[in-house]
């Protein structure tokens, strides 16, 4: 039982021993190939070496890919685009006027900030105040919806 013990332990020993070589930003344990390529041998402590994903392209960080449709891809022809564009300007404009309906009825219920109590809220002051916040939070979100609405169609108007 000592053999195996002491068996181990040298095995131990024997694979943290092993050198490792850095050539450039590649490292190898390779003594060969190490001296083939002139590598450095690393010294201290252990190397964890993680493998990471290459970048794309070539020109900079900020390079945006090309995409193209594959010859395949059916075309459009432009009459056939127009009247896509034109349904979806409809339907932007449509989703834009439903929008401002509900702003018009949000600010209406919001009363600048002091809507009307309902039933429970004059004996609970916090629902009151729960609703109010909740109705600040609506307009909020339902201008942001608007002003994206805008966005779309302005973007549709610049083709």
């Amino acid at each position: 039982m000592a053999f195996a013990l002491l068996l181990g332990c040298c095995a131990a020993a024997t694979a943290q021993d092993a050198r490792i070589y850095r050539c450039g930003n590649e490292y190898t344990n390779n003594p060969a190939v190490a001296k083939q390529r002139d590598c450095k041998l690393m010294e201290g402590g252990n190397v964890t070496i993680v493998q990471g994903t290459r970048a794309g392209g070539g020109g900079g960080g900020n390079a945006t890919p090309v995409v193209t449709a594959p010859p395949s891809a059916a075309r459009i022809d432009n009459d056939q685009q127009r009247a896509r564009d034109a349904d979806a300007r409809a339907i932007l404009e449509n989703e834009l006027r439903r929008a401002q309906l509900r702003q018009a009825e949000l600010q209406k219920e919001y009363n600048n900030g002091e809507p009307e109590r309902m039933g429970s809220e004059t004996r609970n002051y916090q629902k009151y105040l729960d609703r109010v916040a909740e109705l600040k939070a609506s307009i909020a979100r339902n201008d942001s919806d608007m002003e994206g609405i805008r966005r779309e169609l302005a973007r549709l108007q610049s083709r």
